[in-house]
């Protein structure tokens, strides 16, 4: 039997910050899109692995972050024409909903300020700064980091991860979003669940299977006005799946992905179809951090010296630093 997982990107105006056109709708989603997805996991009681921007966190600050290390234009944006618009970039009360949820939501960093960790610009320090900041908030909160998102899925600086006490990463998906990962999974039959491994450095990669609104635009609106919403069709193979076979399937999305009713409809047509197969099987419904336990429970072994006495051979030791 298989586990399904949910990991959510919780950014605000982080996640557009550093762009020169802005996709409007869903930088003002952003506060809209987190509570009605709190909301929905409540009504079906799933768990979920929420990735925040730890710059969210603050109550405030001087838009300037002298003491980090990145170029000063990164965070001009804040500093200008998003000066007033505390609402992009802070939100310690939707912070708290979410730790206050019924729902026992694992609290998940998605780096201090969404640097791209795959870049060449992003450096050691910057990615270490980036990490000593979001554990440092997280520790005012009575928090603890265990799992990390990778702004825009570039991963990067993995050795900086294991220094500052990350267990788990979700890594890249094998199959393509959209179009191309419908492909994938229909035409050419590719399974959608994934396995978690154990990297070099002694971190959990718990690999995404499937991005929830990779297929938007007209091609949605065609699909959806002669058949279903193809998201929906495809999220229930890939559930279904795991009904069947051990792995997981684990899909992804950003809060400000539902900039309307009929997102909406698909994250609750998603979650209903999870609920009621969890309630028809022994599927789970777990988070990366429980994931990576498990990944890590199971490739401890057992063996007897020659005394009779037990030893426990676990996963490897974390590698040198390196630039990832």
């Amino acid at each position: 039997m298989g586990s399904v997982v949910i990991s959510l990107d919780a950014e605000l105006g982080w996640g557009f910050h550093d762009l020169e056109s802005l996709p409007g709708r869903r930088v003002e989603a952003g506060r809209r899109g987190w509570s009605t997805m709190l909301e929905l996991l409540e009504t079906y009681e799933i768990p979920a692995t929420w990735a925040v921007v730890g710059h969210l966190m603050l109550e405030s600050c001087d838009g300037r972050h002298a003491d980090h290390p990145a170029p000063d234009e990164w965070f001009e944006r804040e500093r200008t024409t998003w000066r007033d618009r505390e609402d992009l970039r802070f939100c310690p009360d939707l912070v708290t909903d979410l730790l206050e949820s019924d729902v026992d939501h694992e609290f998940a960093s998605h780096s201090f300020s969404h640097v791209l960790f795959d870049r060449p610009e992003t450096d050691a320090e910057i990615a270490a700064a980036e990490l000593e900041r979001s554990v440092e908030i997280a520790a005012d909160w009575g928090l603890s980091i265990d799992s990390f998102v990778y702004p825009r899925n570039g991963v990067g600086h993995r050795d900086v991860l294991a220094e500052y006490g990350v267990r788990a990463y979700r890594g890249r998906s094998p199959t393509g979003d959209g179009v191309w990962g419908l492909l994938d999974s229909t035409i050419r039959d590719r399974s959608m669940l994934v396995e978690p491994t154990i990297d070099e450095y002694g971190l959990v990669d718990v690999p995404a299977s499937l991005f929830l609104f990779g297929f938007e635009g007209p091609a949605r609106t065609v699909a959806e006005s002669i058949w279903r919403d193809p998201m929906v069709v495809q999220v229930r193979r890939g559930i279904d799946e795991a009904v069947r076979r051990d792995g997981v399937f684990h899909m992804w999305l950003h809060p400000n992905n539902l900039v309307g009713k009929q997102d909406d409809r698909r994250m609750r047509a998603i979650l209903e179809y999870l609920d009621r197969r969890r309630s028809e099987t022994d599927l789970r419904v777990e988070t990366m951090n429980r994931i990576a336990q498990r990944t890590v429970d199971g490739n401890v072994t057992t063996a007897s010296d020659a005394d009779g006495g037990v030893i426990s051979v676990s996963r490897p030791a974390p590698a040198s630093r390196s630039n990832d």
